[in-house]
């Protein structure tokens, strides 16, 4: 009998162990699904800011864009105005610490 009890108790401290692993791993799991969503979040607001920057810039006349050619800074953002043909103008905007990444990119017609 004395034999029996003492597998009963290793049954349960192996029973507990798994538990414990398995409820760290969840923990570890819910922790990086909530800085990812955190981060996306963040993201998102880049996006939504930079969006609105280059409507504006979409909306500007061609006088306004001849003015803007070239790169410069928006806010916390790079804005970078190219004219590849007569009355085409490409608007690039990027975050301004890592400009080397473009957010959005458009081409307007300005005859």
């Amino acid at each position: 009998m004395r034999s029996r009890s003492g597998f009963a108790l290793l049954e349960a401290i192996i029973a507990l162990a798994i538990l414990g692993t398995a409820g760290l791993s969840l923990v570890a799991l819910i922790r990086s699904g909530l800085e990812g969503e955190r981060r996306t979040r963040g993201e998102e607001k880049l996006m939504a800011s930079a969006s609105r920057v280059l409507t504006a810039m979409a909306l500007l006349t061609r006088e306004d864009l001849d003015r803007r050619l070239g790169t410069h800074a928006v806010g916390e953002f790079s804005v970078e105005v190219q004219r590849p043909e007569q009355a085409l103008y490409r608007l690039a905007i990027a975050a301004a610490d890592r400009s080397s990444t473009e957010l959005l990119v458009t081409v307007v017609y300005r005859p």
